[in-house]
């Protein structure tokens, strides 16, 4: 079981000022000494928090997997070729969305990306997508070759009775290893929530970044990222 800590909450409080600092580059590096399988950010279109600074320095600097998450544009395909982060999750956005508000739904897009998907992958970075727990969008990520998807767990963390989304989770989990699909899972996961997640076998890699922010403020990046990883790893 592996974590991927997400630090663009770092990036949007050195943002909130203007600042230098917080620097995302040394939260990386307290998240990777914290037992961190991987670090995460987001890209964004109207670059609100990371910058390709922090991209181009991470990739420098992170010594597990470092996923950059992004938007399916031109764009950013040039920068990824250009840095080549070891995942690439894409993601939709929304000009003023707060957060990612649902997965990108494979049904309703006019262009087909098996081939924006096919051209990273010659580039030898692994590429997945972001996607609700939907079985139809499962097997359309299937089709156009992505090789895992991230679940979006964001209505399962809003819900105080987890068990029906939880059914749907592991039902949408198992029938994306039957495509061929690795697991993935993010989105509002804390350190609450987590654990019923982790009967869901199917799902080997979570992408959690508020949450391990919001704990870093008490007891510092590295503690949380230990805390989280003890979690995932059924040590508590």
């Amino acid at each position: 079981m592996e974590l991927s800590v997400n630090v663009d909450h770092i990036a949007t409080l050195r943002e909130a000022r203007k600042e230098e600092f917080p620097d995302p580059l040394y939260a990386a590096v307290e998240a990777e000494l914290g037992g961190a399988d991987g670090i995460t950010v987001h890209l964004r279109g109207d670059r609100r928090h990371i910058k390709e600074r922090d991209l181009k320095l991470l990739r420098g600097v992170v010594k597990t997997v470092l996923n950059l998450e992004m938007a399916s544009t031109h764009e950013m395909a040039e920068i990824a070729v250009d840095v080549k982060p070891d995942r690439i999750t894409l993601v939709p956005e929304s000009p003023g969305e707060v957060t990612t508000q649902g997965g990108l739904n494979l049904l309703n897009l006019k262009e087909d990306l098996k081939v924006f998907i096919s051209n990273l992958k010659e580039k030898g970075m692994k590429v997945g997508i972001f996607l609700d727990p939907d079985i139809e969008q499962i097997k359309e990520a299937a089709r156009i070759g992505a090789q895992y998807i991230e679940i979006n767990t964001n209505e399962y963390s809003r819900l105080k009775v987890y068990k029906d989304e939880l059914i749907r989770i592991a039902r949408v989990a198992k029938a994306a290893r039957r495509e061929g699909l690795v697991v993935h899972a993010g989105h509002g996961i804390n350190y609450r929530n987590a654990i019923p997640l982790l009967t869901v076998t199917e799902i080997t890699s979570y992408s959690i970044g508020f949450a391990i922010i919001a704990r870093a403020v008490f007891v510092g990046l590295r503690q949380a990222t230990q805390e989280m990883v003890a979690i995932i790893r059924g040590r508590r």
